[in-house]
């Protein structure tokens, strides 16, 4: 797949110079012969950029959801995938990318906001119950996270976490384990979320003891035999939605568009099944034929706002 260009002229060498660090080059399939292609036949720019963390599967399944409504839209959809939250707020808020579609922006992500709300605009939430949590497998004792000081040889010393800059391993590391003073026996491995996974597969096949910082909703959840700890000190924050945010000025410029994104609701069940089907049932390379799959089954799941 190819690296995509953002649609807008206006953006500087230096701001490309700096997001080609952390920018992984992917293509959308539905590429137009150059920037700021127009569609529809009205003159208006109708080229949007969506912009998403692939191991984050919340962004990619919502991401390719977006793609091919967007694309019944008349619009030309690219996309452009980053490596870390930062530099995907900073390329919101500049307008490199036109939307991230699935945001934290209520408390795992809070400090990009303060920093970057200002120039980025909320199109809405399309789920309600998005939370953080520690988890443990299912043959493992301990329920809550206080328990964890008590078995610290048995895990390594180890809380295996996931990407440096995720809004799960800024509160693990000035929320979680202040609060439970975890810094004394424990070290969060800060890694990626595949290389999260792969020790958890690791450690679930030979029915070793692991505790991983993991997320509502997440397929791993259910593909993996794993129980969330209690966490009596409500150190990983309350339940928040996830949303579509937008680069400001894109309801203005896309009404028609910003009005359907605004319309999507997904409970768990809708939401359960669009993540599998795009993460596990059809794959990486297939995500268009997931979404396809997951509208024919589910064909009133999005509606007209």
């Amino acid at each position: 797949m190819q690296f995509i260009r953002t649609h807008r002229a206006s953006r500087t060498l230096a701001v490309a110079a700096a997001f080609s660090l952390v920018l992984t080059a992917c293509g959308s399939g539905s590429d137009s012969d150059g920037d700021g292609a127009t569609a529809g036949g009205d003159g208006a720019d109708k080229t949007i950029t969506l912009g998403f963390i692939p191991s984050w599967t919340d962004g990619l399944s919502t991401a390719y959801l977006l793609q091919n409504q967007l694309e019944e839209q008349g619009y030309t959809v690219k996309m452009q995938t980053l490596t870390e939250a930062a530099p995907l707020y900073t390329a919101l808020s500049k307008g490199d990318v036109d939307i991230y579609p699935s945001a934290w922006p209520e408390v795992t992500h809070a400090k990009y906001m303060e920093t970057y709300g200002d120039d980025i605009e909320d199109l809405g939430a399309y789920y309600d119950n998005a939370k953080l949590t520690f988890a443990v497998p299912e043959y493992m004792d301990i329920t809550s996270i206080d328990e964890l000081p008590g078995i610290a040889d048995e895990l390594g010393g180890k809380v295996i976490g996931i990407e440096p800059g995720a809004g799960l391993t800024g509160v693990t590391k000035d929320s979680v384990f202040p609060e439970y003073e975890l810094g004394k026996d424990f070290t969060l491995v800060e890694s990626s979320t595949t290389a999260m996974l792969a020790e958890l597969k690791k450690a679930t096949d030979a029915q070793e003891p692991i505790v991983v910082t993991l997320w509502k909703p997440f397929w791993a959840n259910s593909a993996f035999p794993v129980r969330d700890l209690e966490d009596p000190k409500g150190a990983l924050g309350e339940p928040e939605g996830l949303h579509f945010l937008a680069t400001k000025g894109f309801a203005d410029e896309h009404p028609e568009a910003a009005e359907m994104i605004g319309s999507i609701k997904l409970d768990d069940a809708l939401y359960g099944d669009l993540e599998d089907k795009v993460v596990n049932q059809f794959g990486d390379g297939k995500e268009p034929e997931a979404i396809k799959a997951w509208l024919e089954e589910h064909p009133d799941a999005i509606k007209a706002g």
